[in-house]
């Protein structure tokens, strides 16, 4: 509705209008690419709160309400826990089936991958993945399996498959959901932060990185689905955030339930419903309360449960890669734990240098054109040298399950081909024997694995596919791992005499445990590339069931971390944020440089003065005029332009939606009747038209800061409020306003980088 009161004037009226008693559709909201206003947002739940607890005590009804209200976080959680379980079930069924189709086909049912097919099956224990009913594309096709034919045809069949898998990938994702390519943490952390990307966690999205994760993961490209599924529990929340009022109108309450729908993300991803919690809480979330913890906690749980249920005899079971070490670590060994921590923080160091220069690149030249046939080349590419070696034929979960695992007597991998003594076996546990020729085959392939991984790794991350890096980088460390455990290993069996080896691993004893040094290696190659501590030691634990491993684990993330930061500072996900010119302002970083409020903010020296609008002098067509002349989110409101004293803040979305609505749907508003910010407007001339009062979108506390501030404090207040904007002042007038593109910009200057790389405010 609207107010008028009579005045004199023509006939004895004239009305003046206050037209957003009742707000507008649109008022209050953001446009793509901006940033939400954090005091705002928090301002505005407060007060709809403090509303419904007042409500609460008038009627039955209003309290049941409340009641509803308080609860209806914890009904979404276990709605985004139900939602992103069952999607990451459907993936991991489907992804297992599609990975095995490119080596063959079962004949008892073709939807049975080769491990479901042989499960009936009469076959011995040792040759399990040989079952009548698996046929390799050689023996469907040829009718025999061996040869030189047959192997040429599996290598083709296998080629052939795979570019299949991700050329369809590729085209969907161009054609109907460009944001479902990538990892989606680094767009999730900036989302998070509070910038808006329309669509990025929409429908089409969800549909389009659901199908094509399933697709690029079973083509063998070097990436995992683990980064993606983080994405995809968030397009569930923000999706299912639309049936609750308090979160589809509020984008400070919607971002505290995407943390939880990253943290139950994570896992669906690993099994890790503490580590999918501390994940969120260490590197994706911006704002994280208390109850946002246990939200998130009671999704992640929901999310790891369902997927069970769904998927009971997958990777997806309650412990991802599930370890079994019989022996207690020694102190000693945390001599190689550490160099392999080292070996983490050069290999992520390195990745992130090269990964991002391949992207910058890509995004500057004629390279970024030809998205298809940059997956074609580079699949084609994986998968002509992924076949002939086993341990890059496989998926890259079965890979790093194999090399976690502690060889027992049943064990008929080349990794457990040793000379067998079997006098000294008590149970289970077998005594350090020397290498056969397995295991040095073994050896050499695993080379030449790690050596394939470390490079084809640096293109694959970043192509127009959904692509995930945890499982990559886990196979990294894990080879190198194992390299490392079995050298030390056969170091003890044939020197058990030195004098590092005696006293705790005498001739004939079971002391060292290769796929624990696998562990600790794919925990320290993925710190060294997100630079994970805590959240990685957790997870690690939840994925492997090693509760006892913790130190040696902990030791090698942190050895990881600094070596990798004295080389870089930034993580792949904060390093992706940067190249693509996101807002994001790092809280962990500090400030420390001695400047000013004064030399960052605008107006400087020599441009023109700041644009603002005047409490209560200028007319609709005067704003009109400033609004379509300058792309400034918004404007200060002033008493005049002489004076310069602060009135407030008026967004420039606002405004435009306040004006036109105010032209359409109410007689008396044209061009030269003047706009009002204040309660009482000065008396016009009887002859003037309608006057538009607009205090109701005025933001009249705007944070202020002071011209001789130091911007080791504005720079702080920002972080910490989420402001957009804070306007300087000297002695009560206006002087400039610091965005957050200005604070990001100052920041990247002052670290001698490209001021110009953030493109976005």
């Amino acid at each position: 509705g609207f107010s008028s009161y009579n005045g004199g004037g023509m006939n004895g009226t004239s009305t003046m209008m206050d037209f957003l008693e009742e707000p507008l559709p649109g008022v209050g909201t953001y446009e793509d690419f901006n940033t939400i206003d954090w005091v705002r947002e928090k301002s505005r739940d407060r007060d709809r709160h403090r509303e419904i607890t007042n409500r609460s005590k008038e009627s039955t009804w209003a309290l049941l309400h409340s009641v509803s209200d308080a609860f209806s976080g914890w009904l979404l959680m276990l709605l985004i826990g139900l939602l992103a379980g069952s999607l990451a079930g459907l993936i991991d069924i489907s992804a297992h089936w599609m990975t095995d189709l490119k080596e063959g086909v079962c004949l008892a049912g073709f939807w049975f991958n080769h491990e479901h097919c042989c499960w009936k099956s009469n076959t011995t224990f040792t040759d399990r993945d040989k079952c009548p009913e698996w046929k390799s594309w050689s023996q469907l096709i040829l009718g025999y399996g061996e040869g030189a034919f047959a192997y040429i045809l599996n290598y083709f069949m296998y080629v052939i498959w795979a570019l299949m898998f991700s050329l369809l990938a590729v085209l969907l994702v161009k054609g109907f959901a460009p944001y479902a390519c990538g990892s989606g943490i680094p767009e999730i952390k900036t989302i998070l932060s509070g910038f808006i990307i329309r669509g990025y966690l929409g429908k089409w999205t969800l549909v389009i990185k659901t199908i094509t994760l399933v697709l690029a993961v079973s083509s063998g490209l070097s990436l995992g689905k683990e980064g993606p599924l983080v994405h995809v529990a968030c397009c569930c929340g923000n999706i299912l955030c639309h049936l609750f009022t308090k979160y589809r109108k509020n984008e400070a309450k919607r971002r505290e339930v995407l943390s939880a729908a990253a943290a139950a993300g994570v896992s669906v991803a690993f099994g890790a419903p503490i580590g999918g919690v501390l994940f969120s809480l260490e590197e994706v979330s911006y704002y994280f309360p208390l109850k946002t913890l246990w939200r998130s906690f009671f999704a992640a749980l929901v999310a790891a449960f369902t997927l069970r249920s769904i998927n009971p005899f997958g990777n997806s079971r309650l412990v991802l890669f599930y370890v079994e070490f019989h022996l207690p670590w020694h102190l000693l060994e945390l001599v190689p734990f550490i160099l392999l921590g080292i070996f983490g923080g050069l290999w992520g160091a390195f990745f992130i240098r090269s990964n991002i220069a391949w992207c910058r690149r890509r995004k500057t030249t004629r390279l970024g054109k030809y998205p298809v046939l940059e997956v074609f080349v580079v699949t084609a590419i994986t998968a002509i040298l992924a076949f002939p070696n086993e341990y890059t034929r496989m998926s890259t979960s079965e890979l790093i399950s194999e090399l976690f695992n502690d060889c027992g007597i049943l064990d008929s991998s080349k990794l457990c081909e040793y000379v067998n003594d079997f006098n000294s076996t008590k149970g289970d546990d077998l005594p350090d024997r020397a290498a056969g020729p397995g295991v040095y085959t073994a050896m050499w392939q695993l080379a030449l694995a790690l050596i394939m991984k470390v490079f084809i790794t640096i293109f694959t991350f970043g192509m127009k596919v959904p692509s995930g890096l945890f499982i990559p980088s886990m196979a990294v460390g894990a080879i190198a791992g194992r390299l490392l455990g079995v050298a030390v290993e056969q170091l003890a069996f044939y020197h058990h005499d030195w004098a590092i080896f005696s006293g705790w691993c005498s001739q004939g004893a079971d002391c060292i445990t290769p796929g624990l040094y696998a562990m600790v290696g794919a925990a320290a190659c993925l710190g060294g590339v997100t630079r994970m501590t805590v959240s990685l030691v957790v997870i690690m634990f939840e994925l492997t069931g090693g509760l006892e491993y913790i130190v040696p684990l902990m030791a090698a993330a942190m050895t990881s971390k600094w070596v990798a930061d004295a080389i870089g500072r930034e993580g792949i996900y904060d390093a992706h944020i940067r190249l693509n010119g996101y807002p994001f302002l790092e809280a962990k970083e500090e400030f420390s440089h001695k400047t000013r409020a004064m030399d960052v903010m605008r107006p400087r020296k020599n441009d023109p003065p700041l644009t603002v609008i005047t409490q209560d002098s200028m007319s609709v067509e005067d704003v009109e005029t400033i609004v379509t002349s300058t792309t400034y989110s918004g404007y200060p409101v002033v008493v005049s332009r002489a004076s310069q004293r602060l009135v407030g803040f008026v967004l420039r979305r606002d405004l435009i939606i306040s004006v036109e609505n105010a032209r359409k749907k109410q007689d008396g508003i044209v061009s030269t009747s003047v706009i009002c910010f204040t309660d009482y407007c000065p008396p016009l001339p009887p002859s003037s038209p309608s006057v538009l009062k607009l205090r109701s979108i005025l933001d009249l506390s705007p944070f202020t800061v002071t011209d001789e501030t130091p911007m080791e404090i504005v720079v702080d207040i920002f972080r910490k409020l989420g402001l957009r904007q804070c306007l300087v002042t000297h002695n009560g007038k206006l002087l400039g306003i610091i965005t957050k593109k200005d604070v990001l910009k100052h920041i990247a200057q002052m670290a001698n980088q490209d001021p110009n790389s953030i493109l976005f405010n």
